[in-house]
Formats: structure tokens, sequence, C-alpha cells
């Protein structure tokens, strides 16, 4: 797919990452009781990566608002995915013992995560390729 063109630009996928990044942060942080016990996850894991992703929220939304033609901090967002992807995926190998809920719902947002930072790849590259600065 070397010349693949999204239908959204690369602003549009950081600030659908920042949204759902804050969505979850609110989720965990407010729901930790139920889905710690629907889920057999630590309630104070939730709470901790519930709270752990505003400001990461609020990074993403400065990225998509103000710092969008300086690739670094687009890099840093990509990289930021993927270590929260490789750190989902290292609780549900047995950091932690979640029940098959627990492992569901960690394993579904990791490749929601995973789809966001291939997607967000994918656009910066085009707008790399694109001197007229209309892919992002």
């Amino acid at each position: 797919m070397p010349n693949a063109r999204l239908p959204i630009s690369l602003r549009q996928i950081l600030l659908a990452d920042a949204v759902t990044c804050a969505a979850m942060g609110i989720l965990l942080t407010l729901a930790h009781d139920s889905i710690g016990g629907l889920t057999q996850i630590p309630e104070l894991l939730l709470i901790y990566a519930g709270f752990s992703l505003f400001p990461i929220a609020v990074f993403m939304l400065l990225v998509a608002l103000f710092w969008l033609h300086r690739p670094p901090a687009v890099w840093l967002v990509i990289a930021g995915n993927g270590l929260w992807v490789a750190a989902s995926l290292a609780l549900i190998s047995g950091l932690i013992s979640a029940n098959i809920f627990g492992i569901a719902f960690i394993g579904i947002q990791a490749l929601a995560v995973a789809a966001l930072a291939w997607l967000e790849f994918v656009a910066l590259k085009a707008a790399l390729r694109d001197p007229s600065g209309q892919a992002v």
C-alpha cells in the first residue's frame, strides 16, 4: 500500500484519538469498580490507567490543533500508542489475572489503539510526501 490515501486527515485521526482517549479515561476512572468486578482487572490499575489518559488526550489535542506540522510530535503520539498496546499485551500475557471479560476488554481496546496508531502512521507518511500540506 505504497500510495494509500485515507478518507480522513491526520488532524481528524488525532482528534478522534484524543476524544477516545479522554472517553476511556473517564470510563476507567468513574466505573473502575464495575469494570473491575466484571473483568477481574485490579481496580487500582483501572484508576491509574484512567487518570494517565487525561494528559495524553490533552497532548494529542495539542498536536492535532497546533503541532500537526511538527512530525516529531506526531511520532510521539504514534510511539505512545505503540507502548500502550505493548503494555496491554503484557497485562493479558500474565501480569494480571483477569478473567475472559478482562482479557477481551484489554484486547479490544489494544486493537483499537493499534488501529489508531496505524492510521496516524499512514496519514503522517502521506502528509510528509504531500508538499501542499493537504494530507493533514
